[in-house]
């Protein structure tokens, strides 16, 4: 099978390998298992690898490149005009010779493929919408133009579009789907955290605007505040890293508050290991994974209501969904210490959900998807 990959995505090359963001290639390996051939459309970077890189797994990748587009500036929407063409052909050219094409969206790239598909109809289909599915949520034009393409049976035929999350009126295109992050060997017994002694936080992403590190950090100096011995980790580096410094220094919290900065997949899981919850307030979602990871390695999470959180949640009895307010936050956290049968309740039944969902399921899944004809 020659199967064609567009994306977005950031790649790099060293040697003879391909590099991309972590979560990316893990699923995309998965997928490379069961092709010949690969080709990849997407931007290139000269810079140099980074610990949450990986490279694919397998040894006939045709790349091409085409340059990185986005709409946040007159500058950056007149060069998007530009390349539009381009990248247009580029992706034009190769539907053509593949077998399979799978489409990374939302993004600018995934939308111009969204575009170039509807001229395949007989093409065999898949699209990853990794963003947040939701038709009541507020989204860029871009991103609503995707969504309607892809769930337009007459503009997007032959294809399986696979979303998080079960909406209401949506049409046969659209498949509820799911992901992973760890395999069937890492099923094993995880010891239960009592709500004794120092009570762990733990924040997993990017410190930007859109996942609120600053409001986690303002939970824990409410703890702190109310007498809990408490003191959260943050895995995730980004702008709002000089913010939290100022904060953590202007108010004393040194001793409780460790930001560790971008590091790679074993840590984060040794520390979900010894974490009592998840703080994970962000503004928009697709499948929130450290989510799902928290609750692997019996973590609760404290999580706004934003895309598949609920279903994931099952509305609250699997974690808490709460409204983004550090008195809403610091309450919950206090309520669980106060009842800790509430709370151990709770992460046994996050844990057994979430364990579902192994890297070997999602592997026999997409098998699935690419043999249905």
């Amino acid at each position: 099978m020659k199967f064609l990959i567009v994306t977005h995505t950031l790649h790099k090359k060293q040697d003879d390998d391909w590099f991309a963001y972590e979560p990316y290639i893990r699923e995309m390996n998965l997928w490379l298992q069961h092709v010949d051939e690969v080709t990849i459309i997407a931007p290139k970077s000269s810079a140099n690898l980074k610990s949450i890189e990986a490279k694919y797994l397998h040894r006939n990748i045709n790349f091409k490149k085409i340059p990185a587009i986005n709409l946040l500036s007159l500058k950056q929407v007149l060069l998007a005009c530009y390349y539009f063409p381009l990248i247009f052909v580029t992706i034009w050219r190769q539907i053509k010779k593949a077998d399979h094409v799978h489409l990374r969206c939302p993004g600018n790239i995934g939308l111009i493929g969204c575009i170039v598909q509807i001229f395949f109809p007989k093409k065999q289909k898949t699209v990853k919408y990794a963003g947040n599915w939701d038709p009541s949520s507020k989204q860029p034009k871009s991103y609503r133009l995707q969504k309607y393409i892809l769930d337009h049976p007459k503009l997007t035929k032959n294809t399986k579009v696979l979303v998080y999350g079960d909406w209401e009126n949506k049409s046969n295109n659209i498949k509820s789907f799911f992901t992973a992050s760890y395999k069937n060997e890492d099923l094993k017994p995880v010891e239960e955290r009592r709500l004794k002694g120092t009570i762990n936080l733990i924040f997993v992403g990017g410190l930007t605007k859109g996942k609120r590190p600053l409001l986690s950090l303002k939970v824990l100096h409410q703890l702190k505040i109310d007498g809990i011995d408490a003191r959260i980790d943050f895995y995730g580096d980004g702008i709002m890293r000089p913010k939290l410094e100022r904060y953590i220094e202007e108010h004393n919290l040194d001793d409780s508050v460790t930001l560790h900065g971008n590091v790679n997949k074993e840590q984060v899981k040794e520390a979900f290991k010894k974490a009592h919850f998840l703080i994970f307030i962000s503004k928009s979602e697709g499948w929130p994974k450290v989510v799902a990871e928290a609750m692997f390695w019996k973590c609760l999470p404290i999580s706004s209501k934003v895309s598949c959180i609920p279903t994931m949640l099952d509305h609250g009895t699997r974690g808490s969904i709460i409204i983004p307010e550090v008195t809403a936050i610091t309450s919950e956290i206090e309520m669980y210490i106060s009842n800790e049968e509430l709370y151990l309740k709770k992460v046994k039944a996050a844990a057994n959900w979430s364990r579902q969902y192994t890297l070997d399921t999602f592997g026999e899944a997409i098998k699935k998807l690419l043999d249905e004809r």
